[in-house]
């Protein structure tokens, strides 16, 4: 019986440690790795909508601190691509695909592209204002980025994992999401599409 209970606790560790990794390989959060473990379910692919008829107006962002801007919202940028990024900085895939969103809001920025980054914090430290603020100059971050401590933006967009990457048309409509590192060249194909679409009215 002895020997029954601790092999179990070995086993119970094994997979304890197992999902600690794959979730922190992928970016997942809690509530994503939970949610694996209860229905099998993993975070959705790309989600790509052709026609601004079909897509879902995206979530006004919810107020909290700005660095490296003024306070936005999504209504006065209609007009502009918005690609709305939520990462964390103690996020190792967050960190790998920022040199493709830095060079996404150089190249483009004067051509109607507004990038945010959404930080919401998976640990004590990156709540902190100080530590962000410190951690945006040090990774050159010089598009506007926005605190997102109560997982309010999270939850009102649906986000279950470190990095995801919304595309918003002129229109303020959601028209492309990834999870995840990778889909560069798709990313900026979106990107490039949108920018020459007439803005729709409403």
């Amino acid at each position: 019986m002895h020997r029954q209970k601790l092999f179990f606790l070995i086993l119970l560790s094994v997979v304890i440690a197992t999902l600690v990794t794959v979730s922190h390989a992928k970016g997942w959060s809690t509530a994503g790795v939970l949610r694996f473990l209860s229905t099998g379910a993993r975070p959705p692919a790309n989600k790509h909508v052709d026609n601004n008829a079909n897509a879902p107006l995206a979530p006004e962002l919810v107020p909290g601190s700005w660095i490296n801007s003024k306070a936005l919202t999504l209504k006065e940028l209609r007009g502009q691509v918005v690609l709305v990024d939520f990462w964390t900085f103690g996020c190792y895939n967050c960190r790998n695909t920022l040199p493709s969103i830095k060079s996404w809001d150089a190249r483009y920025r004067d051509k109607g592209l507004t990038v945010i980054g959404v930080h919401t914090p998976e640990f004590d430290e990156e709540r902190e204002t100080e530590n962000l603020k410190r951690q945006v100059a040090e990774l050159g971050l010089t598009y506007p980025v926005v605190t997102d401590n109560d997982y309010a933006t999270w939850k009102a967009y649906g986000v279950e994992a470190w990095p995801t990457v919304f595309v918003l048309d002129k229109s303020g409509r959601i028209r492309f999401q990834h999870v995840g590192e990778g889909a560069y060249s798709e990313i900026e194909a979106v990107i490039q599409k949108l920018l020459a679409e007439e803005i729709t009215k409403e």
